[in-house]
């Protein structure tokens, strides 16, 4: 990866998983409903702010707008609430965490869809740790965690569910139709905002008390975690490809429970490090990457062995949108 790509998936893993922390300060004194509203809003002022100073086009199909407004509470309304609804019951590090099993899922659901995509050995084996270390993370062991814990832990990793089946209607109906993916993804935030606008004299019911630490929150979820995140993931899959631009997903829950300790004060449990530790070798198991890895050393080994001149590894370089959905999964 480029000096300048690895700084923007520095900065990346850094806006992502910040935005845990955001939202627990969000919910202190909003309603989970009002989060989403409000970070939606602002998040779609820049990304359309862009589309329109790019002049891309927007979709115009009726039937593109429709999976648009599918993709819109699939990927967007309903894991944004269900992260701010947990994280009313669980600190904001073990959301961040949680948000990592999004792979997990995508692979069971790859699987289940009848895509063609083979469950192999090392597959199974990464499901199977990555979903211990979620029991690690959950430790029903623990007195109460049955009780006021467990709710808060069930909704996001319903919530990195969504993402995951998301991602899988997005490769089938959405990608390969010959939009930019910042159009869709510009679109696909203005549908979140109409259709929670419309669901807003149901779901906003409660007087907003907004603090300035709530507002500075709010403010960096919607505009930083929402929008220019999104346009430095894009920049990112054009530059290095989807394949490295997913690497972010290891860095994300380090960012969320180092900032979760350092900035709320939350503890650091014995069981989260071990259970973040357990779920992303998982989650790297199932990927590939740990056999990938040891087949690129191998195969160094054997140029090196050889006396011929070393070259580049194969590239792992996916056209930028071929498989990334408008709406990175993430908290």
């Amino acid at each position: 990866m480029r000096p300048a790509s690895l700084l923007r998936l520095c900065a990346l893993a850094v806006l992502w998983g910040s935005n845990f922390l955001f939202i627990k300060v969000a919910v202190e004194r909003l309603s989970p409903a009002e989060v989403v509203l409000g970070r939606m809003a602002l998040g779609a002022v820049v990304l359309l702010a862009v589309v329109v100073a790019r002049r891309v086009a927007l979709p115009r199909r009726a039937g593109m707008w429709a999976h648009l407004a599918f993709m819109a509470l699939l990927a967007n309304l309903v894991p944004y609430f269900l992260f701010g609804w947990g994280e009313q019951r669980i600190t904001s590090g073990l959301a961040g965490v949680l948000n990592a099993t999004t792979p997990l899922f995508t692979l069971v659901i790859v699987a289940l869809s009848g895509s063609g995509e083979r469950l192999t050995v090392s597959r199974v084996g990464g499901l199977a740790l990555g979903f211990a270390g979620v029991l690690v993370l959950v430790a029903p062991w623990r007195a109460g965690s049955l009780g006021g814990e467990l709710p808060g832990q069930v909704a996001c990793l319903v919530a990195a569910a969504c993402y995951a089946v998301s991602f899988v209607w997005t490769r089938r109906f959405l990608t390969g139709r010959g939009y930019p993916t910042l159009a869709l993804a510009g679109a696909q935030l203005g549908a979140s905002v109409v259709l929670l606008g419309l669901a807003s004299p149901l779901v906003l019911r409660d007087p907003v008390s907004l603090t300035p630490r709530v507002a500075a929150a709010m403010l960096a979820l919607g505009v930083l975690g929402t929008g220019i995140a999104y346009l430095l993931y894009y920049r990112l899959l054009a530059d290095e490809g989807a394949t490295a631009t997913s690497t972010v997903t290891y860095l994300l829950p380090v960012v969320a429970v180092a900032l979760g300790v350092l900035v709320l004060g939350e503890p650091l449990a014995w069981n989260l490090f071990a259970g973040t530790a357990v779920v992303l070798t998982g989650v790297a198991l199932s990927e590939g990457r740990l056999t990938r890895a040891a087949r690129d050393r191998g195969a160094e080994a054997g140029r090196e062995g050889a006396d011929r001149p070393a070259a580049a590894g194969p590239a792992a370089h996916d056209p930028a949108g071929a498989c990334a959905p408008p709406g990175p999964p993430v908290g």
